[in-house]
């Protein structure tokens, strides 16, 4: 072919670095949504139903369930002092269960922290038999549980779910959503035998 006749192709112009940057590979929606959901346990500070985490993100639940899964088998891969587990119907961020001597150094086993002797027969009366008004409670116990209902009420462990249709009218008490953390149960479901229930606050 002759020269006259060879076909020309425009130069290719450089690509700007602007125009580089835009092309250079983000990270996939997926693995934003799993570090939005993963923002959100971790700030929370309480267990998240599926229901509060798809209000605030605007994903399915069933998609935010297949994204927590994910997040539990990644923090488990890499053998971390964080999980997430189910507690309260919700997911929580929680610290693993077999470091728990080393927090209780690092806290210095706080006696304000742990519940009295009085307070724990009160609470196990509560969780098995709720709900259950104070003079209920007295009567099983055998003595004023006075201090440990209030005790357990500041200690946001037991809530007053209304009056019994009996005379007088007594609050009736029931555990609360903190009670399940405290005690790392999903729900009540999960409570275990009573004697066992006394051996894990004693311990």
């Amino acid at each position: 072919m002759d020269n006259a006749d060879a076909i020309i192709m425009p130069a290719s112009e450089p690509v700007s670095s602007d125009l580089q940057a835009d092309i250079q590979p983000r990270p996939s929606e997926t693995n934003r949504n799993k570090a939005i959901i993963e923002a959100l346990l971790f700030a929370s500070g309480e267990s998240l139903t599926l229901g509060a985490i798809a209000k605030a993100t605007s994903l399915s639940e069933q998609n935010i369930r297949e994204i927590l899964r994910e997040l539990t088998a990644d923090y488990r891969d890499r053998n971390s002092g964080i999980v997430i587990a189910e507690i309260a119907d919700g997911y929580e961020m929680v610290t693993d269960a077999e470091l728990a001597a080393w927090i209780r150094r690092m806290r210095n086993v706080h006696v304000s922290n742990k519940l009295s002797q009085p307070s724990i027969e009160t609470l196990s009366i509560i969780a098995y038999k709720q709900p259950i008004t104070k003079v209920e409670i007295d009567q099983l116990r055998g003595v004023n549980s006075d201090a440990a209902v209030k005790s357990l009420l500041d200690k946001r462990l037991i809530k007053i779910i209304g009056k019994k249709e009996s005379p007088g009218r007594p609050f009736l008490y029931s555990t609360t959503n903190e009670f399940l953390q405290y005690f790392g149960l999903k729900n009540l479901t999960e409570l275990p035998a009573i004697h066992d229930f006394f051996n894990t606050e004693a311990a």
